[in-house]
């Protein structure tokens, strides 16, 4: 669900003191991009965009099995198909981001 080599390589590239910042900003925004699914039901090509900008945001913090549902939506909505399973999503989210709060202090303890 975590791809914690990618979580330990972005903290090694910003530093572990700015780390927590930029993982507070990801999960804000994916927040944000979340709750605005919903109005994008109908809409292949505002979906296809929100599902590409989750998938990166995904992929830059680790979060590796919602990057990978993101991209599957993203494509499908690349070809008109507006199914996508939003509650889904955001529980594949939620589950993530426990996962990563509750490891993310054992793995970088100092």
């Amino acid at each position: 669900m975590i791809d914690w080599t990618r979580v330990e390589e972005l903290r090694d590239e910003i530093g572990p003191e700015d780390f927590a910042e930029v993982a507070e900003l990801f999960l804000m925004e994916v927040e944000d991009t979340l709750s605005r699914l919903k109005h994008a039901e109908n809409d292949s090509q505002t979906l296809q965009e929100l599902m590409h900008f989750l998938k990166g945001s995904a992929l830059n913090l680790g979060f590796s099995q919602l990057a990978e549902t993101c991209s599957t939506a993203e494509s499908a909505a690349a070809k008109g198909c507006i199914q996508t399973d939003i509650p889904y999503l955001k529980s594949l989210y939620n589950q993530s981001r426990i996962l990563f709060e509750a490891e993310y202090a054992q793995r970088f303890a100092a």
